[in-house]
């Protein structure tokens, strides 16, 4: 396998849906490859998998494809439809099946997609198994061909088992607030014409909530399209103009959130850690004393946790390596300024639903509101540009790229940082700078984007798309 690219980044197997690795074959075939691992790693028999997916137009013909792949090999494949990735999750460990797999490229446009496979305990694979499945798809590989020619040839439509989605909602009102606070709130929600669709208005009408739906109308291509957690603004600004007490954003699966407050100001990742720890300390709940954030995590957000006693541990950018390290220090309580945040007492995944609830509990338990609660959270003034890329060399090996780092590091000290890092589901490099100095910044950003764009750059990937923060 050492000549063959990897199949699973940071989050999964992405691509562009139809071709490789994400054509009808191939996907089959990595339907097949899972169930041969999962013959080895799980003792229980008939081994069961169940399988869901976002709304993209390609989503139903990859699902079809994987339960043919899975079904070739004796497995049985339970469908969900259209649900969320933490909806996957927690139905996976709910109900004791051998794995789960979303069929989502999460915040990515509907011509991406991507296969996410989870464990049984609902967390996403260890690197380990990953390989292990891409080992099992490349061993054999002419009989491999044949077995998913035939299994193909059988490809049939699945029906979704409804109670599955009933059995997700029951968990997650089981998880609101008690009390007329839920009720009395005045929400906007933004579902990004993706899976939240089919989850937010049955939670609402259970919980008795009146709220605003905006971008809840799916068509298979506009799923993210200029909405959702990556285009907060809208949500934002309809949270102002409906007077409501918070908006929240979610991504095409569901599993990040980014909310609003009722003056329209975007709060991220960081902001619902700075909201959630304090309160979580004062009753006794954080465990550690700290959270767990990443690279991209803004040292804001870690000068103003320490003035609470509260420390901040770093990972590498992704919520797989959040998760890991909050397993291993004993924290409950982590998450990514893209909104991933993850409440492992509650769940192991990150549920942008169940961060949704965290915070109303929050507002509940303080009396406050999300503006009051973020108000002592100044953020260092921050760019991330992300710059098209037509390979992923090693970036410290570019001498263009690491001059420019080093003159940052050189001008501003410790009074800032800069992270330099690819994708781990585009064809991106992401340029994160913050300091104290808004020019600096800017200037800096600029200059290493365009060092990584003079070595590395595609042109035909478009133009650098710019995330400021100030």
């Amino acid at each position: 396998m050492t000549d063959r690219p990897r199949l699973f980044g940071t989050d999964g197997v992405r691509g562009i849906a139809g071709q490789y690795p994400l054509d009808r074959a191939t996907v089959a075939k990595l339907g097949a490859a899972l169930a041969t691992v999962l013959e080895r790693e799980v003792s229980a028999w008939p081994l069961r998998v169940l399988l869901g997916e976002d709304t993209r137009e390609s989503s139903a013909s990859i699902s079809r494809a994987l339960a043919a792949g899975l079904k070739s090999r004796g497995v049985d494949v339970v469908y969900a439809g259209v649900i969320t990735t933490p909806g996957v999750a927690f139905l996976t460990r709910h109900h004791g099946f051998a794995a789960g797999v979303m069929v989502s490229a999460s915040h990515n446009p509907y011509q991406d997609n991507g296969i996410k496979v989870l464990s049984g305990t609902g967390t996403k694979l260890s690197e380990s198994v990953e390989l292990e499945i891409e080992r099992a798809l490349y061993l054999d590989e002419a009989g491999a061909r044949d077995g998913q020619a035939r299994a193909l040839e059988t490809e049939s439509a699945i029906e979704p088992d409804r109670a599955l989605m009933r059995d997700y909602v029951d968990h997650l009102v089981s998880l609101a607030p008690d009390g007329n606070h839920v009720s009395r709130a005045r929400l906007v929600f933004d579902c990004a014409h993706g899976a939240a669709c089919r989850v937010v208005p049955e939670l609402l009408r259970r919980l008795g909530i009146k709220a605003r739906i905006i971008h809840a109308e799916p068509d298979g291509r506009n799923i993210n399209l200029r909405c959702g957690s990556l285009y907060p603004e809208a949500m934002a600004e309809e949270t102002k103009s409906q007077g409501a007490d918070l908006g929240v954003a979610f991504d095409g699966d569901a599993d990040r959130a980014i909310f609003s407050t009722r003056e329209g100001r975007i709060a991220d990742g960081d902001h619902v850690l700075f909201a959630t720890a304090p309160c979580f300390k004062k009753r006794a709940a954080l465990k550690g004393d700290a959270v767990v954030g990443t690279l991209m995590t803004n040292l804001g957000l870690e000068l103003a946790l320490a003035r609470q006693g509260i420390g901040l541990k770093r990972t590498a950018v992704g919520d797989k390596y959040v998760l890991e390290e909050m397993l291993r220090s004993g924290i409950n309580l982590g998450g990514e300024p893209s909104g991933h945040v993850i409440f492992s007492d509650i769940s192991l995944a990150g549920d942008g639903i169940i961060t949704l609830l965290q915070v109303l509990r929050v507002l509940a338990e303080t009396g406050q509101s999300l503006g009051e609660l973020v108000q002592g959270l100044k953020q260092f003034p921050q760019i991330i540009r992300n710059v098209p890329v037509k390979e992923k060399r090693p970036l410290d090996s570019v001498p263009e790229v690491a001059r420019a780092v080093a003159e940052f590091r050189r001008e501003i000290g410790d009074r800032g940082r800069a992270v330099v890092r690819y994708s781990g589901t585009e064809s991106l490099a992401r340029v994160m700078v913050e300091a104290d100095d808004a020019r600096s910044v800017e200037r800096h950003a600029a200059l290493i984007a365009e060092a990584i764009e003079s070595a590395l750059g595609d042109k035909s990937g478009g133009t650098k798309r710019v995330r400021r923060l100030t």
